[in-house]
């Protein structure tokens, strides 16, 4: 069976680390990041800034961020992420 998980590398605070994301989810932080005038892997470091204080795996963090943006748009997916500390 083939693996529908799509693996990305980023280095976060100093350390490299892979995630594994369907690859819906990727086409909308990749989408969120862009319209926000930023990289990918700058958006991914800002979920797991957000994401730290909550103890939420990244993974996870990355898909609501994603959902979020999907509803409503890529400044709500962060501030919603920054508001449940």
């Amino acid at each position: 069976m083939k693996n529908h998980l799509i693996k990305r590398s980023f280095r976060l605070a100093g350390h490299a680390t892979s995630i594994a994301l369907e690859a819906a989810f990727w086409t909308v932080l990749e989408s969120a990041a862009a319209q926000r005038g930023q990289s990918l892997a700058s958006l991914v470091a800002e979920v797991d800034t957000a994401r730290a204080a909550q103890g939420l795996p990244l993974a996870s963090a990355l898909r609501l961020a994603a959902l979020t943006h999907a509803r409503t748009g890529p400044a709500a997916a962060i501030r919603q992420d920054q508001s449940q500390d």
